[in-house]
């Protein structure tokens, strides 16, 4: 799994118009599932998030985690963040898990989350043509790949 974890002021998923998620201080989680991936790999991945300390203190340092700052989590489905370029200009996605893997996998991680954090999980609508808005604070921007843990 390879997430892009974006701290947000606020975020939102838009499909087809209708706004189906919004969140304010927390999270906005690109999530893109490999075909190797694992329920192990979901809950290490969930663990590492959910105690990420990138949210401000008192004094202004990142210290918090996201419970810690009260703060919500949205989760979106991008299988392109398994893109391989190597070759040509047009990224081949063969190492992103099919749609019968992936979901699974997708709803898994954020039923982990959701326990961790111990409220909902707000998410986008896996394979739908999403419109992602949001406010990147900081920028705080870190990617996550459960193939290199260390």
């Amino acid at each position: 799994m390879r997430a892009v974890i974006q701290r947000v002021s606020t975020a939102s998923v838009t499909i087809n118009g209708d706004m189906k998620s919004a969140i304010g201080n927390g999270f906005l989680i690109l999530l893109g599932v490999e075909a190797a991936d694992t329920n192990e790999d979901a809950e290490w991945l969930a663990k590492k998030i959910v105690q990420l300390r990138v949210f401000a203190d008192e004094a202004g340092l990142m210290n918090k985690d996201i419970k810690e700052a009260d703060g919500d989590i949205l989760v979106v489905s991008q299988f392109t963040l398994h893109a391989s370029y190597k070759k040509g200009n047009r990224p081949s996605f063969i190492r992103a898990a099919r749609p019968e893997q992936a979901v699974p996998m997708y709803e898994y991680f954020i039923k982990q989350t959701s326990s961790l954090l111990d409220k909902p999980v707000y998410s986008g609508t896996f394979g739908a043509d999403m419109k992602v808005a949001l406010v990147n604070d900081g920028p705080v921007t870190i990617i996550m790949d459960t193939q290199n843990k260390e």
